[in-house]
C-alpha cells in the first residue's frame, strides 16, 4: 500500500543555503525488516591520535562534535567490502537464503568505481542473483535504499530487497583539513526487506533534496564538470569540503521541521515513538533538534562518539545496535533520519 500527500511547498532560508521545504509525504505499507546488519572496520582511531598525526584538538572535537574516535579501513579495503559484510550479517539474522533475494540497492556516495557501481559488486561478492544499482544521496543515502527497496516489495516487484548504506569517508577528506577530517568515519550497514503486516511498514515518509544548497558540502573534482587533473590534486580539490557553519545550521531546522512534520502526518507525537534512530553527524545537532521537538534524550540512539560521522552507514549501524540492544521490537515505532550532502534528506516513521 503506497500513498501519497501532496501540499503546497513553503520555502525557508536557513544560513546560506536557499531550502525548498515541501510538505509532501507518502506512506508505504505492508512492509517489514526480516533482518538487519552492519559492519565498522577495526582500526579504532582515537582524537588523540589524529592530534599526533596531524594536530587535531581533541577537546575540540568533543566539545563541538561528540565524537571521541572512528574507525577507519585499512589499505585494500573497500566500500564495497564493508557493504558485503553487513548484508552478510543481515541475510544471517533473517534466515532467508540468499538465491531469494531479488534486489540490491546500495546508498553511497564512496563508491569503489565510477563504474561499475558499488551495489553490482556487492551483488556479484554476494553471488545473489538479483538486479542491482546505487543512490547517490550522500548522508541520506539509506534512506533513499531503503524506500527505493521497499516500494518493490510493497508493488510485489521484489520478494526479499536488500538495502545498503556504507561509506568509507577516511579517504575522501583531506587530512589536512583538522576541522572536517575528525567528524568523518567508514562503516556500513544493511537491512533485508519483504512483505509484511498491513500495518508495518513506512507509516509515513519523506524524501526531499535543495540541490542549490550543493556547494555546501562538496567534491569539486572528480566528475564529469571537473576532471581530476595534476593541477586539481595540487589544490586539494578531490577531497570533500564542507561549510560547517552553514550546514549545521541547516541540519538543525531541516531535522527538526521534517521530524514535527512527518509526526505531524503520521498522527503521532514523540511519546509514541520507541526510537529515533538519527543520521550519526553531531551530538550538537541531534541534541538541538531533540530540545525543540521534546524528544526525551533517552529515546535518542547515539553512537557517533564511537564512529563519528560514516554517512550512508550511518543509520543502518545505528538501527543494528539498537536491535541487538534490545532496544526495538515487533510493534514498535522507530523514527529514522538521514540528512547531508545534495542537500538531501529522508525521513520516516516505521512500524517495526
Amino acid at each position: 500500500m503506497s500513498t501519497i500527500t501532496d501540499e503546497n511547498p513553503t520555502r525557508t532560508t536557513p544560513g546560506a543555503a536557499r531550502t525548498l521545504f515541501t510538505r509532501r509525504t507518502s506512506s508505504l505499507l505492508g512492509i517489514q525488516i526480516a533482518g538487519c546488519g552492519s559492519y565498522v572496520p577495526d582500526l579504532v582511531v582515537t582524537n588523540e591520535q589524529l592530534d599526533q598525526e596531524y594536530g587535531c584538538d581533541p577537546n575540540w572535537i568533543v566539545q563541538r562534535t561528540g565524537i571521541r574516535e572512528r574507525r577507519h579501513c585499512p589499505p585494500g579495503m573497500a566500500t564495497s567490502d564493508m557493504c558485503v559484510e553487513a548484508s552478510r550479517k543481515a541475510i544471517r539474522s533473517s534466515g532467508v537464503d540468499p538465491q531469494q533475494i531479488d534486489l540490491l540497492v546500495c546508498g553511497t556516495f564512496t563508491p569503489d568505481y565510477h563504474c561499475p557501481s558499488t551495489a553490482c559488486l556487492v551483488q556479484d561478492k554476494l553471488g545473489l542473483d538479483c538486479p542491482a544499482f546505487d543512490t547517490a544521496a550522500a548522508c541520506a543515502g539509506f534512506m533513499y535504499a531503503l524506500v527505493t527497496a521497499s516500494q518493490f516489495v510493497a508493488t510485489g516487484n521484489a520478494r526479499y530487497a536488500l538495502a545498503v548504506g556504507g561509506d568509507l569517508n577516511s579517504r575522501i577528506v583531506n587530512p589536512k583539513d583538522q576541522r572536517t577530517y575528525p567528524l568523518f568515519g567508514d562503516g556500513a550497514g544493511a537491512v533485508l526487506v519483504t512483505r509484511g503486516t498491513p500495518h508495518q511498514g513506512l507509516v509515513c515518509y519523506q524524501l526531499g533534496s535543495d540541490g542549490s544548497g550543493g556547494p555546501l558540502l562538496d567534491r569539486p573534482a572528480g566528475g564529469t564538470h571537473t576532471p581530476i587533473t595534476p593541477e586539481a590534486i595540487v589544490a586539494g580539490e578531490q577531497y570533500l569540503r564542507m561549510d560547517g557553519r552553514s550546514v549545521f545550521k541547516w541540519a538543525v531546522r531541516m531535522l527538526a521541521d521534517t521530524i514535527e512534520l512527518v509526526l505531524e502526518k503520521s498522527g503521532m507525537s514523540v511519546h509514541d515513538i520507541s526510537q529515533f534512530v538519527l543520521h550519526q553527524a553531531n551530538v550538537r545537532i541531534i541534541n538541538a533538534a531533540a530540545d525543540q521537538l521534546g524528544i526525551p534524550h533517552e529515546k535518542l540512539f547515539v553512537n557517533l562518539d564511537r564512529y563519528g560521522n560514516t554517512s550512508g552507514g550511518s543509520i543502518p549501524i545505528a538501527l543494528d545496535e539498537a536491535f541487538q540492544e534490545g532496544k526495538i521490537h515487533r510493534g514498535d515505532a522507530i523514527l529514522m533520519c538521514g540528512f547531508g550532502g545534495g542537500l538531501t534528506w529522508g525521513t520516516g516513521v516505521f512500524r517495526w
